[in-house]
């Protein structure tokens, strides 16, 4: 199949998209809400197709899965992204040289937005809306475990721009077959960014082989850390949602170190992880604080693999560490640098932790559970940048902004 012409509609769209009024996308978005809610006994009729085709022991399954809740929270989520305000033509600084050429900095879309994503069907809509909002062109790859699922969605989304009479290459789903994701990382001149959404081994693939730019969202290896002054009751709380909320997001707790003062108090800390079924892999100290009272069936010897492992289910890596240096020094060896928490009641602690500890998103006394755009207050979000240069935490609308100089003069040349 020649892909071309989808990237080069593409393109020729985003002349049409930084035309559109700020009201004319308000009102797009506003009923693409509506209309995800009102579609969705078909949306969840083509989700079936896709979870009939995978495990239900697949760690993708509980993402690839929508229900009527879920397709009620992807539709306000791009309700949220209605009442943000856009950041395009945002003057971010601005001066008058002595020539009298008068310079701003100003907000402007990246272009063509490339996101190559694996079972995550709301990605779809989050990354049209927030696209959408700041007059980039969204240009997708789907995985094939969700085809059904996403051109359920994108016939929505579609549906909704005819009504408005906006060009529906602003919006492109790329057909699931693999050859698609080798067209798009070689789009040079039509994309002008590329985002992966999924397992590190699809993140590192586009990273290694795109000739386009690539912004990273990397896999959430997460860790907690229960401080020799932490809160019991509120580790307690912490530990428990940060795993089992939801266990399949890149933010779910992936390994709970203990300080080795509070080992006698490490079974209380765990007693919820139980009743949610979560497997542990201990370390040899606190394996045998938990031998007599966390479920035998439940309960593993820890193997070096488990540490620095997204386990993406009810597992769980369990280590006793000597004080806070050793915590943070292994939170470094171990951390794909997304979410970090410690649970701590001393000040200076929480300090050196917050500032000590390199990673997107760090907590203190907080589950990790919400390093996501909607609970950052970004309506949405088109992933979560594990790295440094241009983004970094849950990209919003910020983040799909560049700038540009505009240079305002009156005849002046140079001598």
């Amino acid at each position: 199949m020649n892909y071309s012409t989808y990237f080069e509609n593409a393109k020729k769209a985003t002349r049409n998209l930084v035309s559109l009024s700020k009201e004319k996308v308000d009102a797009v978005l506003s009923d693409l809400a509506v209309a995800l809610v009102n579609n969705a006994v078909n949306i969840l009729t083509e989700n079936e197709k896709d979870l009939a085709k995978m495990s239900m022991e697949d760690p993708k399954y509980d993402r690839l899965k929508l229900t009527a809740t879920r397709i009620a929270d992807i539709a306000n989520d791009v309700a949220n992204v209605v009442k943000l305000v856009s950041p395009l033509n945002e003057v971010l600084s601005e001066k008058i040289l002595d020539n009298g050429l008068d310079l701003k900095k100003v907000r402007v879309p990246l272009g063509v937005v490339g996101v190559i994503y694996e079972a995550r069907p709301n990605v779809t809509a989050d990354v049209f809306s927030l696209c959408f909002k700041t007059g980039n062109v969204a240009v997708l790859k789907g995985g094939s475990d969700a085809e059904f699922s996403n051109l359920a969605i994108k016939n929505v989304i579609h549906g909704v721009l005819a009504a408005h009479n906006v060009n529906p290459d602003v919006l492109t789903l790329l057909p699931a077959e693999r050859a698609a994701t080798e067209a798009l990382l070689n789009a040079r001149g039509f994309v002008d960014v590329l985002i992966p959404r999924g397992s590190q081994s699809l993140i590192s693939y586009v990273r290694e082989n795109s000739k386009i730019p690539v912004i990273e969202t990397g896999a959430g290896i997460v860790h907690t850390y229960f401080d020799e002054t932490g809160d019991l009751e509120k580790g307690k709380a912490i530990i428990f949602n940060a795993k089992t909320r939801r266990v399949s997001v890149c933010n779910s707790l992936d390994c709970v170190l203990v300080h080795q003062q509070r080992l006698n108090n490490l079974a209380e800390l765990l007693s919820p992880l139980a009743e949610g079924n979560v497997e542990l892999f201990a370390d040899e100290k606190s394996y045998a604080a938990l031998r007599s009272t966390y479920p035998a069936q439940l309960l593993n010897q820890a193997q070096p693999e488990h540490f620095g492992t997204e386990f993406l289910s009810l597992k769980l890596a369990v280590k006793v560490v000597e004080d806070f240096d050793a915590a943070v020094h292994h939170i470094s060896e171990h951390s794909s640098k997304h979410s970090e928490a410690i649970i701590s009641e001393d000040a200076e602690n929480i300090t050196k932790f917050l500032n000590q500890v390199d990673a997107a998103a760090v907590y203190a006394n907080a589950s990790t559970g919400f390093t996501d755009g909607a609970q950052f207050g970004l309506g949405a979000e088109i992933g979560i940048s594990t790295q440094k240069l241009h983004a970094r935490g849950p990209m919003g609308l910020e983040e799909l902004t560049s700038y540009k100089w505009v240079v305002r003069g009156s005849g002046q040349v140079r001598g």
